[in-house]
């Protein structure tokens, strides 16, 4: 019996790995049973008794992706304003994994966009990181490395910026290195803690 249940455990790891690398491959677009199976070296049936149907197929993929993306190591960091500056460096394609993980999150919005209950599910994903985010920037505010104002506000900024820098740099990887889109991250997060003073304001509108 044990047996048999480490045999299924093992299987469920290959079809999982498969998953995996056709995503890689191809991300979600080209995320099909027949593309899982030949990866296995398997028939389509044999993948029905895993995903009955095309929906369970990108549910777990979005799930493996979503369970992957959060067992990767984090950057330590202090509090404020370095903590901020970890958890958006975290986001970005700055290594091979996270450029694969990247890319696949990328291809995965479609599929999200095209479905009520999965889209549903990705605002809340989003939302969540967002409400991370605004914990460490009031922290920051709290220090005084950020200036007084809404700490959602500014969190659903620098999240909007990371993604933003995200998809430039998949799709122009020579003109984003990882040098420089830590250095754009850099020059973002100093306009945070420095904005314009109002004389400036007025300065730039004469």
């Amino acid at each position: 019996m044990s047996r048999t249940k480490g045999n299924h455990e093992a299987r469920r790891r290959d079809v999982s790995e498969a998953v995996w690398r056709v995503l890689v491959a191809h991300g979600f677009g080209g995320l099909t049973m027949r593309a899982v199976a030949a990866e296995l070296d398997a028939t389509t049936g044999l993948l029905t008794h895993y995903f009955p149907a095309k929906r369970d197929l990108v549910a777990y993929a979005l799930d493996l992706l979503e369970r992957r993306s959060a067992s990767r190591p984090r950057r330590a960091a202090d509090t404020g304003l370095s903590a901020v500056r970890a958890a958006l460096l975290d986001v970005l394609p700055l290594t091979d994994e996270a450029i694969d993980s990247n890319r696949i999150w990328v291809s995965s919005w479609d599929a999200a966009l095209a479905d009520p209950e999965l889209s549903g599910d990705y605002a809340r994903k989003y939302g969540q990181s967002r409400d991370r985010l605004r914990d460490l920037v009031a922290t920051a505010q709290q220090l005084g490395e950020l200036p007084d104002g809404d700490p959602a506000g500014i969190a659903a900024g620098a999240q909007s910026f990371a993604l933003g820098l995200v998809v430039q740099a998949l799709f122009d990887p020579p003109a984003f290195p990882p040098h420089r889109q830590a250095e754009l991250l850099d020059d973002y997060l100093a306009t945070l803690a420095c904005p314009p003073s109002s004389g400036d304001d007025r300065a730039a509108q004469s």
